[in-house]
């Protein structure tokens, strides 16, 4: 079993119900953390569709059909960064994942681990996540960082909006927490399936899911979890607040710790104040009201 302190970051995983085509494997080695997300989002752009991060580097991954050269040779000459190439021959990437993901264990207070694992003993909340290409199993520090924030959080009766809801575990965990009235929504389609799927086995019934990319028609939220990246952060941050009740509660994370000058602006912009920050792993995650 593997406990969270200490533990490697992974974000998303290449893994599905079948065999999958040859992919690239790319890697960068060397890298300060605030590379890596810079990184990701711009091979998001080109097309590449799973990671692994760790410290110092970012494993990235792309049908070969997709890759192109030069795009990547542009990223390696403008970011000052080197990457070496492998091919990855057909195989079936939910065996490979497997063989390396063990559960996440957060104290006494949750579990997170896949449908092949054993129960987790003497845990408050046991949630199974198996994702396909989907964010959020718990190993990575900003999923960890939004667990501990729902942790001291009362959300009982409350309405919750997942913004970016990846493999569904923060919707699912504040069912558990006892919300009422979650919506969760993402604009990937793979996260939704597999948030479904996510939702389906965990037994939760009170979480609307939906392909989304804004916010609009949602009506107001108690408490909002938004787990992405800077840049999307800074671009919804008014609709993030005007979706929010009087004294509601939103909770950001998918950041690095030289974002939070920026996202403390933003937010003053909109009438939102910082209460707290929690630092994970060179992650940070912000509680804002």
């Amino acid at each position: 079993m593997h406990v969270v302190d200490g533990l490697p970051t992974y974000s998303r995983q290449l893994t599905n119900n079948k065999t999958m085509p040859d992919y690239f494997h790319i890697k960068f080695s060397h890298l300060p953390p605030e590379k890596q997300d810079l990184l990701i989002a711009l091979l998001d752009d080109a097309g590449y569709e799973g990671y692994e991060e760790g410290p110092g580097f970012l494993s990235a991954f792309i049908p070969q059909e997709k890759f192109d050269e030069a795009t990547l040779g542009a990223i390696e000459a403008q970011h000052q960064v080197i990457a070496t190439k492998e091919l990855v021959k057909e195989k079936n990437w939910n065996e490979e994942w497997e063989k390396n993901f063990q559960p996440v264990v957060i104290g006494r207070f949750c579990a997170v681990r896949a449908s092949f694992h054993e129960p987790v003993p003497g845990v408050e909340h046991e949630i199974i996540i198996t994702p396909k290409m989907s964010f959020g199993t718990g190993h990575h520090a900003t999923t960890y960082i939004m667990i501990q924030f729902l942790q001291q959080l009362d959300i009982k009766g409350k309405r919750v909006l997942d913004f970016g809801t990846g493999t569904g575990i923060l919707a699912i965990l504040a069912e558990r927490l006892g919300a009422n009235g979650i919506t969760a929504i993402d604009n990937d389609d793979w996260s939704i399936e597999n948030a479904a799927e996510n939702i389906a086995v965990n037994k939760c019934t009170g979480i609307k899911l939906s392909k989304a990319g804004d916010l609009k028609e949602l009506g107001h939220f108690d408490v909002i979890l938004a787990n992405i990246n800077r840049h999307v952060l800074l671009a919804n941050m008014l609709d993030l607040k005007q979706h929010l009740t009087q004294g509601g509660v939103l909770i950001l994370s998918g950041l690095l710790p030289d974002d939070a000058p920026v996202i403390e602006a933003k937010a003053a912009e909109n009438d939102l104040r910082i209460f707290e920050q929690k630092n994970y792993n060179n992650w940070i995650g912000l509680l804002l009201q």
